[in-house]
């Protein structure tokens, strides 16, 4: 069975789901804590180009406005160097499996992922 990497951070709700949702279906799970450990550059490169960096940004986030990103024009360097300091801008969580990948809470694209279909 193919595993999954979760991209997200302990504390938050949407991460704990993506987590519970795989190993209730016992997919095997790494679990990369961005509080801990910040996301590859080339790893998040992957989330970018596929979905583009305003699709990661959580604009609803408090991480967002305590940041003063709503007023502000940023490059994608210098967003993902804010990014890399505060995990808590991006909709988390981001999971990979394989070539698969998926942002947020999206039962969906992890069911795809996993193969089943209900």
């Amino acid at each position: 069975m193919v595993g999954v990497q979760i991209f997200g951070v302990k504390n938050s709700q949407a991460s704990r789901a993506a987590e519970r949702f795989f190993k209730e279906r016992r997919v095997p799970i790494q679990f990369v804590d961005l509080k801990q450990r910040s996301m590859a550059a080339g790893e998040l490169k992957r989330f970018v180009e596929r979905f583009g960096m305003a699709a990661l940004l959580d604009a609803e986030s408090k991480a967002y406005a305590d940041e003063g990103l709503k007023y502000l024009k940023l490059s994608d360097a210098e967003l993902l160097g804010r990014i890399e300091r505060e995990p808590r801008l991006l909709r988390l969580p981001l999971v990979r499996s394989a070539k698969t990948l998926s942002v947020g809470h999206d039962e969906e694209a992890w069911k795809a992922m996993i193969g089943t279909v209900s």
